[in-house]
């Protein structure tokens, strides 16, 4: 499967890359802003795509032709303000998601937020990119595309151990970025996660075991 990555320079993004590259299934297309970030993974082997998610839907739906499947991992980050994350997180991926539809690439993995399918649950020091994540969710959900929703917990920079739980409705925990890359990793391919979204956080569950049992919203 080509599978492209968008937000590939980000932290979870570059282990979703190296993880494909290794796979042996899957063929990784790196989706970057800058030319030194093209320079950057084309040194690791790995094929890019220069595009912006700032840009326009047929902009987007240009980088992405011809791929089997997209990642969304792409994020404002914690130091900009609402209207970045209004911007990246909800309008971004919301052109992302019609560039797929546009172009025929059906299977789609989302990068979302533990909680961000409850408004009760939404952490109110970053309401609004909770906000930002509940709508780009909901409208991917009403979309054509065969979508997995990874609503992960609060992330660490931490050896994965490959063990988690998912569902719905956890309570919020933690989660190291390695295992969340292995988890969008496994799902491209795993049916079981076809339409399905839910939380994920570490646990006592094998990743592939996890993932064909899942039940999520």
């Amino acid at each position: 499967m080509k599978v492209c990555v968008v937000g590939a320079n980000g932290q979870i993004g570059k282990q979703v890359v190296q993880l494909l590259k290794e796979s042996g299934e899957h063929t990784p297309i790196a989706m970057v802003r800058k030319q030194e970030q093209v320079a950057s993974f084309e040194g690791l082997g790995v094929n890019t795509v220069l595009a912006s998610i700032a840009e326009s839907v047929e902009k987007i739906a240009e980088a992405i032709s011809g791929c089997d499947a997209i990642v969304f991992t792409a994020g404002s980050g914690g130091h900009t303000g609402p209207d970045q994350t209004l911007l990246i997180d909800l309008d971004g991926a919301v052109k992302t998601i019609e560039a797929a539809e546009q172009v025929g690439v059906k299977r789609f993995v989302m990068v979302s937020a533990l909680g961000a399918n409850k408004r009760e649950k939404w952490n109110e020091a970053i309401r609004p990119y909770y906000v930002a994540k509940h709508y780009a969710d909901r409208i991917l959900v009403e979309s054509d595309l065969t979508y997995t929703i990874v609503r992960p917990g609060g992330l660490l920079n931490e050896e994965g151990t490959g063990h988690v739980e998912l569902g719905e409705n956890l309570t919020r925990n933690t989660i190291p970025r390695a295992d969340v890359a292995k988890v969008i990793v496994a799902a491209l391919s795993e049916e079981n996660t076809y339409y399905q979204s839910f939380d994920l956080v570490s646990g006592e569950i094998p990743i592939v075991d996890a993932l064909k049992n899942v039940k999520g919203d």
